[in-house]
């Protein structure tokens, strides 16, 4: 019996497809033209609020029947395209943002069609991966025994290394037994370091009071010596210490802990290091002094880092590097019969990602580090950070310049300082400082936002923007000048 008696010849197209895909690609390029123009005109395009109205556009309600292309078109370029964060503008220096490059508009399309799991198997998409960990590797200085994986950001990287620091310290064998029978192990970071890892120690059982904040030295990294005797201390009492978290790149300053002498105090009492390089990790690329921070890295046990940041590439995409490949497959390698290793086929392809790390479904993100790399090259990615630093330090000579009052030297690309004179009342010198943040972001003119240094509000800048020149600098300072004025006269309202 041959098969089309038993099965029909017919196939039916989908109606999740359209029905007319010649329409649908005029419609796909009418909804590109306006995402080219979007990013080509970023600098007239800054934050703005959604209003109620906004608002209720995007509700979905029911969502019972579909609209079609051309109004879904129609909605997405009119209604959502136009409410981003605002870290696309050169005068976004709130937080640490990243900007987004015109290679990811191209590589998420790419991505997107393809619809790749990278979570195995053996198809394009994870030899993209490969090579982009390899490169990683490479710039980073780690071994060729290392392994590496794509992740959402360096929360989750920091997640995924001190996972295998715990096992590393407990044993294969605690995957299985669990931790509750383990002695109590300790962390140690600087005072400030990045909330990531409190919520990874928090997620993998240990607690938040396993970590041990150590205070910063003059040159604002970890003090050696306190880090020392809190080690010690620990030992004493019972406590094993398992893992040092060196500072690449502080939240609030930009500060470095000198990862070479960690790195020494680390092999001295059998510790595993971790980096979080969120993104003061790029300063690998940047021309000196700025790279020399970066000095003793390539020692590391582990180092996570976001490409999303300081690399520009669109969210998401951060990266967790480990040193010594068989302790971080160790930690999370789970094959059920149905993902069983295949000798050909799609199902090859070993190794396969999801054996380094939480996720079985990976997306293909791979695709638009690959896409940067390849479209810009390293020298041209590295002279964009070395910008971004000389520019932070042209916002500190400004500053002084109008006589405002630097919160704390510029050592990277982070400028934190104070509009407010120095005698008047601290909690007055707060609030103007905020509502000039306030003001300026909600006239679209500068996005900063604010942090505290020693117990004071301060104004913020985080310059990560590939697209900032030093206009944009100088118009910044200008126009905190302009708000401080508009504030003696009319404060914004406070519900602002």
């Amino acid at each position: 019996m041959a098969i089309n008696d038993v099965f029909s010849p017919v196939f039916v197209p989908s109606p999740l497809d359209p029905e007319d895909w010649e329409a649908f690609r005029a419609e796909a390029h009418r909804l590109l033209d306006a995402c080219v123009d979007q990013l080509s005109a970023a600098r007239d395009r800054p934050w703005r609020p959604l209003s109620e109205a906004d608002k209720s556009t995007l509700r979905l309600g029911e969502a019972g029947t579909g609209i079609g292309s051309a109004a879904l078109v129609d909605e997405l370029a009119q209604h959502v395209l136009p409410f981003h964060t605002g870290n696309t503008h050169p005068r976004f220096f709130g937080w640490v943002h990243g900007t987004g490059l015109a290679s990811g508009l191209l590589s998420e399309m790419v991505a997107a069609t393809m619809n790749s799991n990278c979570g195995g198997r053996d198809h394009g998409a994870v030899y993209v991966e490969r090579e982009v960990i390899e490169w990683c590797r490479r710039t980073f200085g780690l071994p060729e025994t290392a392994s590496g994986l794509l992740v959402a950001g360096t929360s989750q990287a920091t997640v995924i290394a001190l996972a295998a620091a715990r096992l590393k310290a407990l044993g294969p064998e605690s995957r299985h037994a669990g931790i509750h029978d383990a002695p109590p192990l300790a962390a140690y970071a600087v005072k400030g370091v990045h909330n990531a890892t409190v919520k990874a120690l928090e997620l993998l059982g240990l607690g938040s009071s396993a970590l041990r904040t150590i205070p910063a030295g003059p040159d604002g990294g970890i003090d050696l010596v306190r880090l020392a005797e809190a080690v010690a201390k620990d030992r004493a009492a019972g406590v094993r210490p398992f893992c040092v978290i060196a500072t690449a790149g502080s939240v609030d300053l930009g500060y470095f802990d000198d990862i070479e002498l960690v790195a020494d105090l680390c092999a001295q009492e059998d510790l595993w290091l971790h980096v979080d390089g969120a993104f003061g990790a790029w300063a690998r690329l940047a021309e000196s002094p700025w790279r020399e921070l970066t000095r003793g890295i390539e020692r590391a046990d582990s180092i996570g880092f976001d490409f999303h940041k300081w690399m520009y590439v669109q969210y998401d995409c951060g990266v967790v590097l480990i040193r010594d490949q068989s302790v971080h497959r160790q930690a999370f390698a789970a094959r059920p019969a149905y993902l069983a290793k295949q000798s050909e086929g799609i199902g090859g392809g070993e190794p396969w990602y999801c054996d380094y790390g939480t996720d079985l479904s990976r997306g293909f993100r791979a695709l638009k580090v690959w896409s940067a790399l390849r479209g810009y090259g390293r020298e041209a990615l590295g002279q964009a950070i070395t910008r971004n630093c000389k520019l932070a330090a042209r916002m500190a000579k400004c500053v002084e310049t109008v006589g405002f009052r630097l919160a704390a030297p510029v050592r990277l690309n982070v400028c934190c300082f104070s509009a407010a004179p120095a005698d008047w009342d601290g909690a007055e010198q707060d609030t103007l400082n905020e509502r000039i943040t306030h003001r300026l972001q909600l006239a679209g003119e500068v996005v900063f936002s604010t942090t505290r240094i020693d117990g004071r509000t301060v104004i913020r800048a985080a310059i990560v923007n590939h697209r900032t020149c030093e206009a944009d600098i100088d118009y910044a300072i200008a126009a905190v000048e302009r708000a401080k004025g508009l504030e003696a006269q009319a404060p914004i309202p406070a519900s602002a």
